[in-house]
């Protein structure tokens, strides 16, 4: 599994960074570091909760910010780029068009806070960037939307580890 390789990787740094770092992830995102920062590291659920939120806020943050400059540039001097950013953000369009176009702000907040495979703060930022939300707009309502997937996640946590 992704987050075993990911864990056994960042066993030499302290388990705050990894959490942030795995929390960083565009797979498994909060979703896999919550869990993974109670069962592995032995994290109590709020510390858990905070590192894996701040690493993907801050990521997602940053592709917010970033992301049209990099996608033009590479898709502009690489063809595999240009085919990747293309297929990117096709499927991320189709993901979230009907939600976006419904709810605005809501669709983008529903989009991140439901924590679902192929959801979450990268899903959100990449759609925040084809719909032509506000940077400002998006991060903010990708920041609630994460806090509310983190709020999900560690209350399954919490509830699975009380069932073990």
């Amino acid at each position: 599994m992704f987050s075993d390789k990911l864990v056994s990787f960042l066993s030499s740094v302290p388990s705050e960074a990894a959490t942030f770092i795995i929390g960083m992830t565009p797979i498994s995102e909060l979703r896999g570091a919550i869990p993974v920062a109670v069962g592995v590291y032995h994290m109590n659920i709020w510390e858990a909760f905070f590192w894996a939120a701040l690493g993907n806020v801050f990521v997602a943050a940053l592709v917010v910010i970033f992301l049209e400059k990099i996608a033009v540039f590479l898709s502009k001097h690489f063809l595999f780029w240009k085919k990747f950013f293309d297929w990117l953000f096709e499927r991320t369009r189709k993901r979230a068009q009907d939600k976006i176009e419904k709810y605005g702000m809501w669709g983008l907040f529903v989009l991140v806070a439901i924590p679902l495979p192929m959801t979450g703060g990268w899903t959100g930022a990449i759609a925040a960037f084809i719909f032509g939300i506000p940077k400002k707009k998006a991060i903010g309502v990708i920041s609630l939307g994460v806090i509310a997937a983190g709020v999900i996640i560690s209350v399954l946590t919490v509830g699975v580890k009380a069932f073990n």
